[in-house]
């Protein structure tokens, strides 16, 4: 079992269902300023959901691709990953427990081949104020699995959300695997490594209120997620994720270019190949290596990696090994696209690193030898050598001494906007906030970005935009400063449409009606047959048409007063706007 053919089975066997297959969306969300990556399929469409209509339909499916930065630090063992694939499928208030449950398992025995005795399955056991899950396992068992095969367990391990304090959640149902050669016990134990989970569908039959309470969903909707990695490497009989074909080409680049067997060396080639494999990933969805955000993340991927090559003895590897991961992936035509950007920015990040890195390791041990370093010796690592924070208490624990982590956090603040959490990569991988002040500075931003287009020129091109509560910020192509005049006149041409009170439309229609019908869009690989575009009025009045998903008001004069807080660089070409609705 390889990776394409898995995911070819499992698409080609949701669309004989009546799903419809989605696009596999950028790592880099739209309109959720909860998290910096999409680190699960359902995270792209959390508005339909909570209630919106797909334009697709209520039965989908698709592969995601999918970054998770919350456990760095253990990659190097033989299951994780930074940068995974998930397969997943949904009913948007469709079908229910009993047609979910067949399909998963329909799927697994009957498309892979999979031995029912190799299987087993929990439930969710239940608690106060909720009910213990004997819909789903009745389900299970028409299927034909025994009391011994079924297991009810608590919300630690067969729960999902809110993602928030308040939304959808509901109880989940997982299938296990065994994957040993030994015979297969009759009862399932869930504490045994030999079973290993492939599939979760999760069941979302409740709304969380802001009382603590679980309400039934007016919209029940199912969620089935399965990691495609930890799937091949299981039904190869594999104990190692990078055995299998998703790594096993870059492992072997690796090995040819130091020397060096992978037996022996296998936590810094785990290392080099999942950071430079994410690396990728991510700088082909719009981000570069940088100081903050997105960019911070890429940026310790690379760094980490080339530190990691360093101890195999690699100087100037990053670009060599890299190209593996084009030649794996070669169904994503994205990265093929923007192979040479790609390679540029791994090159420029690798270079710059190495200048310094000697030179840093040289200063951290001059450091340590009281036995620890402060916040500020931490800051000057990082401000003066390049070394993350990360990377410095990683040093730290390999040579037994304590950083002041809380030290360094302080002494950044006073430098740069770096939270504690974007440095640690634990982002919430929470639901895309649909509150009214969010919903009206998501409108802003297409009024904005009108406006910036006329006041600069049809040149400008959105480039991204995070939106929380608060404010918005909008990223858009430009390469010099703004005036204040300029500023002024954008700022006037947004409150005139404002307070001109337009209504807010939507239609479906595919990407190419839309070129047609003049609607804004500047990322087209992202889009699927059928789509939503967004009008901020109509006829002689229209003022903005944009391919969108977010939330919109319903007519501008909801929204308050513009204002431009702030204009500044972004990274080289393009400019930010940070703004508030007042």
């Amino acid at each position: 079992m390889n990776r394409k053919e898995l995911i070819k089975k499992y698409i080609s066997y949701f669309k004989k269902q009546g799903h419809k297959e989605i696009i596999n969306s950028s790592l880099i969300p739209e309109n959720d300023p909860t998290t910096l990556f999409n680190s699960a399929g359902m995270q792209p469409i959390v508005p339909y959901l909570l209630g919106k209509k797909h334009p697709s339909g209520n039965r989908l499916v698709n592969v995601q691709r999918c970054i998770r930065t919350g456990d760095i630090e253990e990659v190097g063992d033989a299951t994780h990953h930074t940068f995974f694939e998930m397969l997943g499928n949904w009913s948007l208030g469709d079908y229910w427990k009993k047609e979910a449950i067949e399909y998963t398992y329909e799927f697994l025995t009957k498309e892979l081949g999979i031995d029912h005795e190799r299987l087993a399955v929990s439930c969710f056991k239940g608690e106060k104020g909720i009910d213990k899950d004997i819909e789903a396992a009745s389900v299970w068992k028409e299927i034909g699995f025994s009391d011994e095969r079924i297991v009810f367990l608590d919300r630690e391990e067969n729960w999902w959300g809110p993602a928030g304090k308040t939304g959808p959640c509901g109880p989940d149902t997982e299938i296990f695997y065994w994957k040993s050669n030994k015979k297969v016990p009759k009862k399932f134990d869930n504490t045994d490594d030999n079973w290993v989970e492939i599939g979760n569908d999760v069941l979302m039959q409740y709304v969380k209120d802001e009382n603590g309470k679980y309400n039934d969903a007016k919209q029940k909707n199912i969620d089935f997620g399965g990691g495609v990695e930890r799937m091949v490497m299981t039904l190869s009989g594999l104990e190692d994720s990078y055995m299998t074909g998703h790594f096993l080409p870059i492992i072997e680049k690796i090995e040819g270019l130091s020397g060096k067997k992978y037996k022996g060396n296998k936590i810094a080639m785990r290392i080099i190949a999942d950071h430079l494999k994410a690396a990728v990933f991510i700088i082909s969805d719009g981000a570069v290596p940088g100081n903050s955000e997105q960019g911070y993340v890429v940026r310790r991927l690379i760094r980490r990696a080339v530190r990691y090559g360093k101890k195999l003895g690699l100087v100037n590897f990053v670009n060599e090994v890299s190209e593996i991961v084009f030649e794996i992936y070669d169904d994503y035509k994205h990265l093929k696209n923007d192979k040479k950007k790609i390679l540029e920015e791994l090159k420029k990040e690798e270079t710059n690193f190495l200048e310094t890195l000697d030179k840093g390791i040289r200063e951290f041990s001059k450091l340590s030898t009281d036995g620890g370093i402060s916040g500020k010796e931490a800051f000057l690592l990082y401000q003066s050598y390049g070394f993350p924070i990360e990377m410095t208490v990683e040093l730290s624990k390999e040579n037994k001494i304590k950083v002041d982590e809380k030290g360094f956090f302080k002494e950044n603040e006073k430098h740069q906007e770096l939270s504690r959490t974007a440095s640690k990569g634990k982002f919430a991988s929470g639901l895309a906030d649909q509150g009214a002040e969010t919903t009206k500075l998501h409108t802003a931003t297409h009024l904005l970005h009108a406006a910036l287009r006329e006041v600069l020129g049809d040149t400008v091109q959105q480039k991204g935009s995070n939106i929380t509560p608060e404010r918005l910020r909008f990223d858009f192509t430009y390469d010099k400063k703004m005036s204040e005049e300029e500023k002024k006149k954008v700022e006037d041409l947004v409150n005139g449409a404002i307070n001109k009170k337009l209504e807010v439309t939507s239609e479906e229609m595919n990407p190419k009606q839309a070129k047609e019908s003049g609607a804004l869009g500047f990322f087209e690989h992202k889009y699927g047959d059928v789509i939503s575009v967004y009008s901020v009025g109509k006829g002689k009045d229209l003022y903005s048409k944009e391919i969108c998903t977010g939330p919109h008001v319903k007519n501008t004069k909801e929204m308050g007063k513009f204002r431009i807080k702030k204009e500044e660089s972004s990274s080289m070409g393009v400019r930010r706007i940070k703004g508030v609705l007042e």
